[in-house]
């Protein structure tokens, strides 16, 4: 947020947009930095056209989320073994080519 900016010394000037709107600002501006699922939507490859991206060990991953109620039930562990499996990380490398990275 810019309201985060602490020090500018350089003199950007931040435009705060919202998210589904910054792939279309791409012409209007020096940098932008889109969410993937947006970058994706609007025909961008994040594994080609990104000049940086985060690393897969930072904080913002996907993660698995239930009720309190249900964390310990069986069906809870059995989802999370099948989506950290190995065919399901082959699955995603194959059909995404880099673009969604599984992190797990």
């Amino acid at each position: 947020m810019v309201a985060d900016i602490i020090d500018n010394p350089k003199k950007l000037k931040f435009v705060e947009l919202d998210a589904a709107q910054l792939p279309r600002s791409l012409q209007d501006v020096d940098l932008v930095s889109i969410n993937n699922n947006y970058a994706v939507q609007a025909g961008l490859d994040p594994s080609k056209d990104a000049l940086a991206r985060e690393n897969v060990e930072g904080p913002w991953v996907n993660i698995i989320a239930v009720r309190e109620e249900d964390k310990d039930k069986p069906w809870v562990k059995q989802l999370i073994d099948a989506y950290h499996s190995g065919p399901v990380k082959q699955f995603v490398e194959t059909r995404f080519k880099g673009t969604y990275i599984p992190a797990w």
